[in-house]
């Protein structure tokens, strides 16, 4: 939308059709951004028919952007992050952004937020995922405000192409990726999809009212625990389910109480890797299934013990 008001600036008149092409969005989407900004104040004309063209009306000035050192510090500290963690929609928008901010703020102000730009150091390990497209993140939330059904045209992680139609109940930013849920009319249940996934999405007129106290974070954590991995994971652990839930993420793994400590249910694609993570927590477990992963916990016990046993690097043994 701040792209859009620029190029209203910079060349006024530009039909929908040659806004849509610079920004790389629908002409839904410019119309909606032409309201949006009229609905925040700022007056947006519209020539009529489809070649009319858009505009700022005449003598309209934008006021300048004024921001203390403690709101200048807080948007680029927030850039700076969300551009590394996963958050910002790309890298590019984020770049951008954060030029455009330091042109408008005054000198003195300036050089301290480009000090701070150039030095500061984040121990987070930069994100490799996908990032959603901005017009596809910005849509998607608009609709599960106003309850609007959406039509998505999504890839699966296999690379299957489909159509959705989907009541979209919330969005939900985790581990660095975005998962909108709600209900999916084609499977008749409610479902998870990444949003980076998300080639297309239109608004529909119909209107849903979602479930009563749904809660899209923890519907989002019991899908990533049910993932379809290759093996079902069943194990008691000597601990109460509250102790479990506080180093057990619940998008890792189902937790509930039972006679000798806390059933955990999950799925893996590695067995070694389940192994090695039931021995750092640090409690008694008994492997319920599969039995492959007791013998995944057994070379891992053997492992183990043979590190311990081994001499020390540089030392030697002398024969008595």
């Amino acid at each position: 939308m701040l792209a859009f008001l620029e190029l209203l600036q910079a060349r006024p008149g530009l039909t929908g059709p040659e806004i849509a092409a610079r920004l790389e969005v629908g002409e839904r989407t410019v119309r909606r951004y032409a309201v949006r900004l009229c609905d925040l104040g700022v007056p947006v004309e519209a020539g009529r028919g489809r070649y009319g063209g858009y505009r700022l009306t005449p003598g309209y000035k934008l006021p300048p952007l004024m921001l203390t050192d403690d709101e200048a510090t807080a948007v680029v500290l927030g850039l700076l992050s969300g551009r590394r963690t996963g958050p910002a929609v790309g890298k590019a928008a984020a770049e951008s952004a954060l030029a455009k901010i330091q042109r408008v703020l005054p000198k003195d102000l300036r050089e301290r937020v480009g000090a701070l730009e150039e030095i500061v150091e984040l121990t987070a390990r930069a994100t490799e995922n996908q990032r959603p497209s901005a017009a596809a993140l910005l849509t998607l939330a608009d609709s599960v405000r106003r309850r609007r059904r959406v039509r998505l045209a999504y890839r699966s992680f296999a690379g299957a192409d489909s159509e959705r139609e989907l009541d979209p109940y919330g969005l939900v930013f985790h581990s660095g990726r975005w998962y909108l849920t709600g209900h999916d009319h084609r499977s008749g249940e409610v479902r998870t999809f990444r949003v980076d996934r998300v080639a297309s999405v239109d608004v529909t007129e119909a209107v849903f009212s979602p479930p009563g106290r749904f809660d899209p974070v923890g519907h989002v954590l019991e899908s990533l625990a049910g993932v379809p991995y290759r093996h079902e994971v069943e194990v008691v652990l000597d601990t109460t389910p509250e102790e479990a839930r506080r180093r057990i993420p619940a998008s890792m793994a189902g937790l509930s109480p039972d006679g000798r400590g806390t059933r955990m249910t999950a799925r893996a694609e590695r067995l070694d890797g389940m192994a090695q993570m039931l021995a750092g927590l640090g409690w008694a477990f008994t492997v319920v299934r599969p039995d492959e992963l007791r013998e995944e916990v057994r070379a891992l016990a053997r492992r183990l013990l043979t590190s311990a046993e081994a001499p020390e690097a540089g030392s030697s043994r002398l024969d008595e």
